[in-house]
């Protein structure tokens, strides 16, 4: 049974006609011959031929070409009159003078143009654009010019042509077909009598690349969705820092050889030190007293890109926890910069996942149960902790999850309660939970992938194979 629409195709179907053609002969729409093509080829009635061409799409200076003629035709016409080089426009000094000289049209003596050698016929150029512009194709010597001179652009169109096949015999025309169920039609039940169109979905189609989140914004969202339910409030902050707040305000010496060029980013130009004088002279004092030495001023004015996320950490302590003793959690995703060579598992600029809870009633207990749920919800089961040291924290342990696919154990981050040097100076209040943890590791782990380096790599096959998140 033929579909109505088929039968106006083939009623207007004559010889190989476009399927332009069809749709201007037979008043359907041209979205409906081609769709409705393949059909009448399934069915035997139709033979379809799909054709590309090769085209060009003119520029907005060919386009005006067109009208006011090639800036080297306005010089040669320029120089018939005896007209001085600086009387031209500047698109005829920059443009036309060059080819008009090339052509060997005109010359220029003490600053005027002489004519030289008359154009001969049509001048190729033109006759190439005017080609392009009517349709028409332009190959060989003609299409290389108009690419050269950046006039036009290969474009590529394709063509359906649809041609009888002789002694076919169509089937009788049928009810109009339904190809979607609609609200109107459930209500007014008449789905019940309707003919619905088939399709095969057996039938090659092309593989449909949706939009996705990066592997990298997908597990930040993630993480931090993770964090929200856990009751912890987002903080952020520059990425550029002060010494004083990466380094200084964190209880780590100035002869730390976490703060030698070969491990920081430096960069020009000084930072202002807090205005609170205060703050300054306390982590001033702990630094001599426990530290020794000397502390200066102009080391802690030096500008940095942040080595972790724990400088936000800091002014987030000192700006919204020195008042009142409720308990406050904070939560950041951030990236960091750390001077060091790339390999499979390091790079000079990572994200890390920073977390604080300011609350005198914690213990380390309350620390170890923080990270234990986290890595739970972001479902690594198997969560061991080790003994460490980190200037800025007193007991301090490392992370370490388990990847069951590798059998083997991998360090994620570092955690621990701020010293007291830290916490104190900057809010007044001991004990203060903080960790510091890699986003790239574990995603790494959940991914099944080898190199840290593949997040930051242009590969779009990559991407398309990933899972929507």
């Amino acid at each position: 049974m033929l579909h109505p629409t088929e039968t106006k195709i083939l009623s207007a179907l004559f010889g190989r006609m476009s399927a332009q053609e069809i749709a201007k002969k037979a008043g359907v729409d041209i979205g409906a011959v081609l769709s409705f093509s393949e059909s009448l080829k399934e069915k035997g009635l139709a033979e379809v031929e799909s054709r590309e061409e090769l085209g060009y799409l003119l520029s907005s200076e060919a386009k005006r070409y067109l009208s006011e003629g090639f800036p080297e035709q306005r010089v040669y016409a320029a120089a018939l009159l005896k007209k001085e080089v600086s009387a031209l426009t500047s698109e005829e000094r920059a443009v036309g003078l060059q080819w008009a000289i090339r052509n060997g049209w005109v010359k220029v003596e003490s600053g005027r143009l002489i004519p030289l050698k008359k154009p001969e016929g049509d001048y190729a150029p033109l006759a190439a654009i005017r080609k392009a512009a009517a349709g028409q194709p332009v190959e060989g010597e003609q299409g290389a010019l108009l690419e050269k001179r950046r006039l036009a652009s290969q474009s590529v169109s394709r063509t359906v042509y649809l041609s009888p096949i002789k002694n076919a015999k169509p089937g009788p025309s049928g009810k109009e077909e339904t190809s979607a169920i609609t609200r109107e039609l459930l209500k007014s039940g008449a789905w019940r009598g309707a003919l619905f169109r088939k399709y095969d979905v057996s039938a090659p189609v092309d593989v449909p690349y949706p939009a996705k989140r990066h592997a990298i914004s997908a597990l930040r969202r993630r993480i931090s969705r993770i964090f929200t339910d856990m009751g912890f409030e987002e903080m952020e902050g520059p990425e550029t820092q002060s010494s004083f707040w990466n380094f200084d305000a964190l209880f780590q010496p100035q002869d730390h050889p976490a703060r030698d060029l070969a491990d920081t980013f430096y960069l020009k130009g000084k930072s202002e030190l807090p205005p609170d004088r205060e703050l300054v002279e306390k982590v001033k004092e702990g630094h001599l007293r426990c530290w020794g030495g000397v502390w200066e001023e102009g080391a802690a004015r030096k500008t940095v890109l942040r080595t972790h996320t724990t400088s936000v950490s800091a002014r987030y302590l000192y700006e919204r926890c020195r008042v009142g003793k409720e308990p406050k959690k904070f939560f950041s995703v951030g990236k960091v910069y750390r001077n060091e060579a790339t390999d499979y598992k390091h790079l000079a600029e990572f994200f890390q996942v920073e977390g604080i809870v300011a609350w005198e009633g914690a213990t380390f207990r309350d620390l170890l149960g923080c990270l234990r749920e986290f890595y739970r919800k972001l479902g690594f089961a198997k969560i061991r902790f080790q003994p460490s040291y980190f200037p800025y924290t007193e007991p301090s342990l490392e992370v370490s999850v388990y990847f069951e696919k590798k059998k083997q154990w991998l360090e994620l981050g570092g955690a621990g309660i701020f010293r007291p040097e830290v916490s104190l100076p900057l809010c007044g209040r001991y004990p203060v939970l903080a960790w510091g943890l890699s986003l790239e590791r574990p995603l790494m782990l959940l991914d099944d992938m080898d190199d840290i380096r593949t997040f930051y790599k242009s590969n779009v096959s990559w991407l398309r194979k990933r899972k929507v998140q």
